[in-house]
């Protein structure tokens, strides 16, 4: 149905079709398009700046740095550029772009004569760990006819050693080999640094591209501009080598395929290509004692440990990655347009490889891991308030995923290696879960204990699995402990929205009784995360028959805090971003967890007036985050939207679609920008391809009614 509705865009082209005309985009234009997007490592954009036009521009790595990746397509002895910042051939002409959930599919066309179509497509496996557990994406180059006539067709693609170093100046190595119907060509950093890293990149590890093999196939490794040159000359590769190894960028040794299509005329022709990553040891985790452990790769126990294993075996499982992809890419399209219309499609569409593509899947398939890296904004592993705005996305696929985020933090807390009694923030900087021993990690005590209790309750609710809160009482409660004496009224303390620093108590009050004529700056939006944990922890203590402690707090805390955050003289009334501040306003998304856990704690009044508020609120592309900025956050708009009444809900979503298809932002997609230019906030940070994107799942993850 998709490519029907590709076809029909092509034609209604007409007779622009091969001369100047400017790209389709569909369902939008993006600010980048995820090409190869699968783990921290192998994470490969096309950047907005390039118009999203892929002939003439360079792939990159989130952080923005070229990742070399070249390709050219000849069509009767008259090479072109199909992708790639290499100087030599001119470009073909890009049609369309289309992305879906799991697919970027680019269709270009070559000289009025061949239409080709190369589609990049990086799995995603929420129901299969050994699929998802490899580091490889696809990308199929397709050659059609698009006069009738015959014409002869070769295709090529190069990558660089860039790829396997954040530094240039190091030194790579490489080899050519074959493996069953493959032929691969593998490089390396020739010093390993295991658990390293240099601008983001793994100093250890293996890269790998691998084609099928077909008559017609040459390789070859040598300098860019000789490799290159030799096909655009030649129409073929020399099936040959350089022997000395050397610096990424002296000579910037190349690693290069052609395939010889023969006549192409009526049919399709086809040919795939890998390219990915293998490493033994993936995370260095300090499970007990504050001792660090190496923690395989999962892909190891389903492939033997064997590199060779797990190439051959990625390669020869396209035709089912292509059906069960497209399954799911239907799956969310269709799910998102009956939860909230086309533009909330548009939306998920594009969130889920950037999510899925900050994890790391270790361990073995009897105690497996997913580790998380806090791409962009300071690259923390395992960081809670990270995982609590992508937590939806599990939910909505598959829930026991969620159990393995969840599972590194409470090893190390339980261990006793953290000292202090609230939630740890985080377990280190990726791809080091070292913990903080001397408990001086970020501290966001009332956030994290809240994210905790909330997102191990919807794990249980969601699979059944009761054992997992029984396991984990006594910590639980713990944090509970903490809500208890400090949710209410919470200390001058960071929310996850740190960039925007604290709210400070100014003077003491009761927690029992707000006086007005005192100044009590407290974050009503962190104040209620934790009364609803309270309220999370009543139910896992009833679940797990344990005295509850907790329901009556919680209840008792509420009714307060509607006094202290509620501003009902204003017009329309609705909560104050700090207690006692009238004039102050902010997204109230933490109440979405309510929802998410089937509380029905908060009174639907709540719900109600916040979603009246914000439509009186809302700037160009957003509702404001708080009334300190006019920043916004694209998971806190969803939390709230997915609460919403239906108008307010449409609002948001509509503004962040008109966002995503007009940002000035041009790099995997940010989730903090101006709620009245769309760019970046300026004197703000600058996040990109960070996996909070998984709030965009917000609506498919409530219960069912």
């Amino acid at each position: 149905m998709r490519f029907i509705k590709s076809i029909a865009v092509l034609a209604a082209m007409g007779s622009n079709i091969g001369t100047s005309a400017s790209s389709v985009f569909m369902p939008t234009k993006p600010p980048a398009v995820p090409l190869a997007v699968r783990s921290p490592y192998l994470n490969a954009w096309l950047q907005g700046e390039s118009g999203c036009v892929l002939p003439g521009a360079w792939p990159r790595f989130w952080t923005g740095n070229v990742q070399g990746w070249q390709g050219y397509v000849a069509v009767d002895g008259v090479a072109y550029n199909w992708m790639g910042g290499a100087p030599g051939p001119g470009p073909v002409n890009q049609l369309l772009l289309e992305y879906t959930s799991t697919k970027s599919i680019f269709t270009f066309d070559v000289a009025q004569k061949i239409t080709l179509t190369v589609t990049f497509l990086s799995p995603v496996y929420p129901d299969d760990m050994q699929r998802q557990s490899l580091q490889f994406s696809y990308v199929s180059v397709t050659a059609k006819s698009s006069d009738g006539a015959s014409h002869k067709v070769q295709v090529y693609m190069d990558v660089s050693g860039e790829w396997a170093s954040g530094e240039n100046s190091d030194k790579v190595q490489w080899e050519f080999g074959t493996a069953e119907n493959l032929y691969y060509l593998k490089f390396w950093r020739e010093n390993q640094y295991q658990f390293k890293e240099a601008n983001e990149i793994a100093s250890w590890g293996s890269w790998y591209l691998s084609t099928g093999f077909h008559d017609g196939l040459t390789w070859q490794i040598g300098q860019d501009t000789t490799v290159r040159n030799q096909f655009v000359g030649n129409l073929t590769l020399s099936n040959t080598q350089e022997t000395t190894f050397r610096p990424v960028s002296e000579n910037w040794p190349v690693f290069a395929f052609s395939h010889d299509l023969g006549d192409v005329k009526g049919d399709e022709i086809e040919r795939i290509f890998t390219l990915g990553l293998t490493q033994d040891q993936v995370i260095h985790f300090a499970r007990q004692n504050n001792t660090l452990e190496p923690v395989p790769g999962l892909w190891m126990s389903f492939y033997n440990g064997s590199d060779m294993e797990a190439v051959v075996s990625f390669y020869n499982d396209y035709k089912h990655a292509v059906e069960t992809m497209s399954h799911l890419d239907q799956r969310i399209e269709n799910d998102s347009v009956e939860a909230a219309g086309k533009n909330y499609s548009l939306i998920t569409t594009l969130a889920l490889r950037q999510t899925f593509g900050a994890f790391q899947y270790g361990g073995t398939p009897e105690k497996p891991y997913i580790f998380l890296k806090e791409i962009s904004s300071n690259s923390d592993i395992q960081t809670v308030d990270v995982i609590f705005p992508a937590f939806p996305i599990f939910v909505y696929l598959n829930a026991t995923l969620s159990r393995y985020l969840l599972d590194p933090l409470f090893e190390h807390q339980e261990s006793g290696a953290y000292p202090n009694k609230y939630a740890e923030h985080d377990l280190g900087t990726f791809p080091v879960a070292k913990g903080y021993p001397q408990g001086d990690d970020e501290a966001m005590p009332l956030e994290e204990c809240g994210n905790m209790i909330i997102m191990s309750l919807a794990y249980a609710q969601r699979t059944g699995d009761v054992g997992y809160l029984s396991a984990h009482y006594p910590i639980l409660a713990q944090w509970a402990q903490y809500l208890i004496e400090d949710s209410l009224v919470p200390a001058n303390q960071l929310s996850t929205d740190d960039f925007a620093g604290t709210l400070a108590h100014v003077y003491p009050i009761s927690k029992r009784r707000f006086d007005t004529n005192r100044v009590c700056r407290n974050q009503t939006n962190l104040a209620i995360k934790g009364i609803i944990g309270l309220k999370a922890m009543s139910q896992i203590a009833q679940l797990t028959n344990n005295t509850d402690d907790f329901k009556d707090k919680a209840e008792d805390y509420l009714m307060t805090w509607k006094a202290y955050s509620i501003n009902y003289d204003a017009n329309p009334p609705h909560t104050t971003l700090s207690y006692g501040d009238r004039d102050s306003h902010g997204i109230l998304y933490n109440i979405y967890a309510d929802k998410l856990l089937n509380l029905k704690f908060v009174d639907q009044s709540v719900f109600d007036m916040q979603s009246d508020f914000y439509l009186t609120v809302a700037n160009e592309y957003a509702v404001p985050l708080d009334t300190r900025h006019a920043w916004t956050k694209s998971d806190w708009e969803m939390f709230a939207a997915a609460v919403a009444k239906n108008e307010t809900k449409e609002m948001f979503i509509d503004k962040l679609a008109g966002w995503v298809g007009k940002t000035t932002t041009n790099r995997a997609m940010t989730d903090l920008f101006d709620s009245i230019t769309g760019d970046y906030p300026s004197g703000g940070p600058t996040f990109v391809a960070r996996p909070v994107v998984g709030a965009m799942f917000s609506l498919l993850a409530l219960p069912k009614e």
